[in-house]
């Protein structure tokens, strides 16, 4: 009888997990096919309709607007110069132009900053660099703080492995002054990549991104779904921000973007994508640093939702809003539902079960994600997209490996409160030749990884299960487990090793020069 209430516990848990990844699919899918749906749509209304030229900063008798950048920075000793200087270098009447450096480093990052800043100000720029000795609030208490100083009617941010293209304020700021209404709160463009042909990581890490933006803000914004600000790379009405309804920058998740795009859209201000317009970024080189990115996101995202769920079930949205919103803001919580699934399958087997075969058909949903992915590098590289889309079992393995980390961080964001700002380090990787794992900016490995080696092993013994009691199909579902968590734990062993030889080699007194202050956090 005992036997009997655990097989059905377990059979219960895989019904739930499966359940859960068909719906992950399903939204992929149908996102995919509201992407195609918008696109048709929109070629019929080009055929009918010709746009005015935007208008050019030389046109003297346009009356452009005042806008602040804010460059939220802490320890980027080797991005803040590049940073500044493609900041500087907008195409935006100067007089109109304020750039703020938000700088919380404890490194030799300021005195860079500052040297920077001097040399743009004496080339009639208005840049000027705002350090703060108390990181109250992280990035969220940084924007904030540094609004309370700014000029700007419009705000743009850019994070520190940002590098903007002279016109992006061009480009984004008629998506505001064309709007009438005034109800446009914000706008995001795409991120492109400036060191996407790096390694497999990040070509993997490009997929992914170019997934997300090319498909699934573009498909949300074309239904007038709610979707996210990302954080870097986009502009905000700064009316919608001080809005009492809205509430500002507030820091109590680590998705500050998130968190405040939501809360703007359900006030009623209207968010802008924009596909066309691209802001080219560094991608992690670093496993442990793509983790890290990852883990923040999981638990700054799944915070978001704990905030939010309320106020996005009352808001007064359709039915349909309400459901794409909740699914959207709880997208990390896939990565339980895989934990889920790896540590319930093996024991079914051992049980002589089978898990439930009419789960098999969810399975349909599954090409959703593959023709996500396919059709954002159809649209972005037409002549290799097929190359780019076959890092896609990569990108898996990558899922399934993270989905330990990234549980614990859904799991931390459910049940804890706040937590510190872990920081993305950037190395400036723009070619094969750069060696990130000599900067100090290099991640240590966690203890994490042992658990990530266990998992690794448990699904490979899955796998002789599965062999064993001939479930066939079994085995490649098992199988990706044990390659992700083994190429994650791996790797990071490598990476931890390769970046601690250098160091070894300067000697501890050197490589204390080298590393920042409590490097760990923001």
């Amino acid at each position: 009888m005992l036997n009997a209430w655990i097989l059905a516990g377990l059979q219960l848990l895989y019904l739930v997990g499966a359940i859960g990844l068909a719906l992950y699919g399903l939204q992929a899918l149908t996102l995919t096919l509201l992407k195609l749906r918008a696109e048709r749509l929109l070629r019929k209304t080009t055929a009918r309709t010709v746009r005015p030229p935007v208008c050019s900063v030389r046109n003297e008798a346009f009356d452009w607007p005042a806008v602040t950048v804010q460059l939220p920075v802490y320890n980027e000793i080797h991005v803040v110069e590049r940073l500044i200087d493609a900041c500087a270098r907008l195409d935006y009447p100067s007089a109109r132009l304020q750039i703020q450096v938000l700088d919380d480093s404890t490194d030799g990052t300021t005195s860079i900053a500052e040297n920077r800043a001097a040399f743009w100000r004496r080339r009639g720029v208005n840049v000027h660099v705002l350090h703060r000795n108390q990181r109250q609030g992280y990035k969220a208490g940084a924007l904030r703080e540094g609004l309370s100083k700014a000029t700007g009617e419009f705000i743009a941010v850019f994070d520190a492995d940002f590098s903007p293209q002279p016109d992006f304020l061009m480009r984004t700021l008629p998506a505001f002054l064309e709007d009438s209404e005034m109800e446009t709160g914000f706008v995001q463009t795409r991120w492109t990549h400036l060191n996407a042909d790096y390694s497999a990581l990040t070509k993997a890490q490009a997929l992914a991104l170019d997934g997300h933006f090319v498909v699934e803000q573009a498909a949300r914004h074309s239904v007038g779904l709610p979707f996210g600000f990302n954080g870097s790379a986009g502009v905000w009405r700064r009316a919608c921000i001080e809005d009492p309804s809205v509430g500002g920058w507030q820091d109590d998740t680590l998705c500050e973007d998130l968190d405040l795009s939501y809360r703007a859209q359900l006030a009623g201000w209207r968010g802008v994508y924009l596909n066309g317009v691209e802001a080219p970024a560094e991608l992690p080189p670093q496993m442990l640093a793509f983790k890290r990115q990852q883990f923040r996101w999981a638990k700054g995202s799944v915070a978001t939702l704990r905030k939010l769920a309320a106020a996005v079930w009352q808001g007064g949205w359709s039915t349909m809003k309400r459901t794409a919103a909740f699914i959207h803001l709880g997208g990390y919580l896939i990565h339980p539902l895989l934990l889920l699934l790896l540590l319930v399958s093996p024991l079914l087997l051992l049980f002589g079960s089978q898990p439930y075969w009419p789960l098999a058909y969810l399975g349909l949903v599954g090409v959703g994600p593959p023709a996500l992915y396919a059709l954002a590098q159809r649209r972005l590289h037409p002549q290799d997209w097929l190359r780019r889309w076959a890092h896609l079992p990569l990108l898996m393995l990558l899922g399934m490996g993270l989905s330990l980390s990234n549980s614990v961080a859904a799991w931390q964001a459910l049940f804890g409160s706040g937590g510190t700002f872990l920081r993305t380090p950037k190395f400036r990787v723009e070619s094969n030749s750069t060696a990130w794992h000599r900067s100090g900016y290099a991640l240590d490995l966690e203890p994490l990884v042992a658990a990530e080696l266990f998992l690794a092993v448990y699904a490979g013994i899955g796998c002789f299960v599965a062999a064993i009691h001939a479930q066939w199909w079994n085995l490649p579902f098992l199988a990706l487990y044990a390659g992700g968590y083994a190429l994650v734990a791996v790797l990071g062993l490598y990476e931890s090793w390769l970046a601690r030889s250098p160091r070894t080699l300067l000697g501890r007194r050197t490589a204390r020069l080298f590393r920042p202050k409590n490097l760990v956090k923001y």
